[in-house]
């Protein structure tokens, strides 16, 4: 769950991106410093209070990182957000998504879905949402049949696996 401040600090990028008209770009400039700073060891250097706050937007300066991109870096260095980077992206990720219509989905069946299947799922979802669908699937044979669509903080759960707990349920409840 991204926090408030995570929440901010992508819509701030967002707004950015927006007003350079340069969103994908900047998909682009989150995804290599989300890159970056999942490495355990640069976070633990980046972190780091005994390391002074200069060297460590240095270290951040001395990568390929465009200025920009850099420019980020350095106010999540000062601002103690570092950690936040995956949060903050993904953030940035739905109001794009948002603003250009989409929606993401996982979908977890309990088989492989072929092509065909693949693509009705998608359309269906596209009608039901109204929205173009960017779709992963996943295969979990403990649902052992149905599905279960994941889309933002919703969750649609037709699995026979939960259909089976809700009948053992009311059988509990009618004996």
């Amino acid at each position: 769950m991204a926090t408030a401040a995570a929440k901010r600090y992508g819509r701030a990028v967002f707004e950015l991106a927006q007003a350079e008209r340069g969103v994908e770009a900047w998909t682009q400039r989150l995804a290599q410093l989300r890159e970056i700073l999942d490495d355990q060891k640069v976070t633990a250097v980046l972190t780091n209070p005994t390391i002074p706050t200069e060297r460590r937007m240095d270290l951040v300066s001395s990568t390929s990182l465009d200025p920009e991109t850099t420019n980020l870096a350095k106010l999540l260095i000062e601002a103690g957000r570092v950690e936040e980077i995956d949060a903050i992206a993904d953030e940035f990720r739905r109001l794009a998504d948002d603003a250009a219509g989409r929606v993401r989905a996982t979908v977890t069946t309990a088989v492989p879905l072929d092509g065909r299947d693949r693509d009705r799922v998608a359309s269906e979802l596209s009608k039901r949402l109204g929205k173009e669908v960017t779709m992963k699937v996943e295969v979990d044979p403990r649902i052992l049949g149905g599905l279960k669509v994941q889309y933002g903080d919703r969750l649609i759960d037709a699995s026979v696996a939960t259909r089976l707990q809700q009948l053992r349920r009311r059988l509990i409840e009618a004996s």
